[in-house]
């Protein structure tokens, strides 16, 4: 017994670490793509643009959302300063729906696991999810609710001041924040989120000139850096688990859960309960995919598996953070929306799938425990150039290539040159990005001092735009 659980386990990281082996190159592809993508498209009037309850500002709040972070975490902390910023409620949901649903890096990821056909329906889908959620939304939508909501949310920001990092939405900090021209006190969740805020703006001409410089790759490595950090979690725990499930589930348990059979009837229930599993999954954003070829491999129908997909925007961590952010009652209106939304878009992608004909097939074709993962095949090529990508990214981060200054701001962290406001205090002369973060200094040295000025003689290699 005790040698069957261990082969069980041996066998079940075999398979989880071999998707992840697959999938490895579209994932790191796919993540640069969004961090040239996140760096050098400006969002600064996004909120300003998705105001109105109209085709036209739906369409534009889809196109932010596919250019943006594929985290389901981040998507829906972005949301929320959108929302607090006057996007109107069908925007931003849609803004949510479209950067997990429509991105690079997912769609590479489906079509490595799960083939062409989920990749189809997952675009066409996230559009089809859309479009069903803003017709849902337009008739449903309390606007007094919402409008409380928007009012609380304005009236913290007044009292403690906007705490949204305007680069990634998630929650800033007093201890990384800065003062902009126009008197705006902008807050930042990490040093990191702070300094790419800095080099946005600061950015000029176009990428593919900024990418012949090495600030430009400084840019993009640092983008990619956080663009990893916000979803490696995710999605290294949604590979381990798919083989876990996939080696110990019994295959009585989706027999028990999922109706088998064809008519309506089935494929409404196999979407519905599809849903179901993603909401109390706890996998959310790319983790999800592996978790659905688990799915697949025991038999779902291709309309539960695909709603699944569809689904990480209402797993139990998620709605927890609506609740903080909007209280229960809006929490419980977006779960009903998007469960509705989620479970019938997967439920019409298999009808029109079967209509046409495409509805893939599994049987004949390899199980997950007889496939081989570590070929020297096109993957292994395909992972040695994305690693090697992925390497010298981290390597000019790293390194400072290109970085915009030769000094660390004591105060805020930001790097800056030494042509800027500096004041010297027990002998050592500190360099800052603003007059505000001097003032801060010479307020309290004692509290900044510490921090030594230059960041090191590898960051003193960079370009002036």
């Amino acid at each position: 017994m005790e040698a069957t659980l261990i082969d069980g386990i041996l066998e079940s990281l075999r398979i989880g670490f071999g998707f992840l082996w697959t999938a490895a190159w579209a994932i790191i592809m796919g993540l640069t793509i969004t961090s040239l993508v996140q760096v050098y498209v400006s969002k600064e009037r996004m909120a300003n643009v998705l105001g109105e309850s109209n085709l036209t500002s739906l369409a534009k709040a889809t196109a932010f959302g596919a250019a943006s972070s594929g985290c389901s975490f981040g998507a829906v902390a972005i949301g929320k300063g959108l929302f607090a910023k006057g996007a109107h409620a069908v925007n931003f949901l849609a803004f949510m729906f479209a950067s997990t649903n429509l991105i690079v890096e997912l769609g590479l990821m489906i079509l490595i696991l799960l083939g062409w056909e989920f990749l189809v329906a997952e675009l066409l889908g996230g559009l089809v999810l859309i479009a069903v959620m803003a017709v849902i939304v337009r008739v449903t939508l309390p606007e007094t609710l919402f409008d409380e909501v928007r009012t609380e949310l304005e009236r913290h920001d007044r009292d403690h001041g906007d705490m949204t990092d305007p680069t990634c939405g998630m929650e800033g900090t007093d201890e990384h924040a800065i003062v902009t021209d126009g008197g705006e006190t902008l807050r930042f969740c990490s040093e990191g989120c702070l300094e790419t805020y800095r080099q946005q703006t600061a950015s000029s001409g176009e990428w593919y000139d900024e990418l012949r410089s090495w600030g430009g790759w400084y840019k993009l490595g640092n983008q990619y850096r956080k663009e990893w950090s916000m979803i490696w979690k995710d999605v290294v725990a949604g590979f381990l688990i798919s083989g876990f499930v996939i080696v110990f589930v019994p295959q009585w348990v989706w027999n028990a859960l999922f109706l088998e059979g064809d008519g309506l009837l089935v494929t409404a229930e196999n979407a519905i309960m599809g849903v179901v599993i993603a909401v109390i999954s706890f996998v959310g954003s790319m983790g999800n995919v592996p978790f659905a070829v688990a799915l697949w491999g025991g038999g779902i129908s291709f309309a539960g598996v695909i709603a699944f997909v569809y689904a990480d925007l209402i797993t139990i961590p998620v709605l927890n953070i609506y609740r903080k952010y909007y209280g229960w009652n809006v929490m419980l209106y977006i779960l009903g929306v998007f469960f509705v939304t989620m479970a019938f878009t997967g439920f019409l992608m298999e009808l029109l799938f079967d209509a046409l004909g495409i509805v893939p097939n599994l049987a004949g074709g390899e199980t997950a425990t007889e496939q081989q993962y570590f070929e020297l095949n096109y993957t292994f090529y395909l992972n040695l150039v994305a690693f090697g990508l992925s390497g010298f990214l981290l390597y000019v981060y790293r390194r400072g290539l290109g970085a915009p200054g030769r000094y660390r701001d004591p105060v805020c962290g930001m790097r800056t040159d030494d042509d800027g406001p500096n004041a010297t205090y027990d002998g050592e002369t500190y360099y800052f990005c603003s007059a505000s973060c001097k003032r801060a200094f010479e307020d309290a040295p004692d509290d900044f001092a510490a921090h030594p000025p230059r960041v090191s003689d590898a960051g003193s290699s960079h370009d002036h735009h």
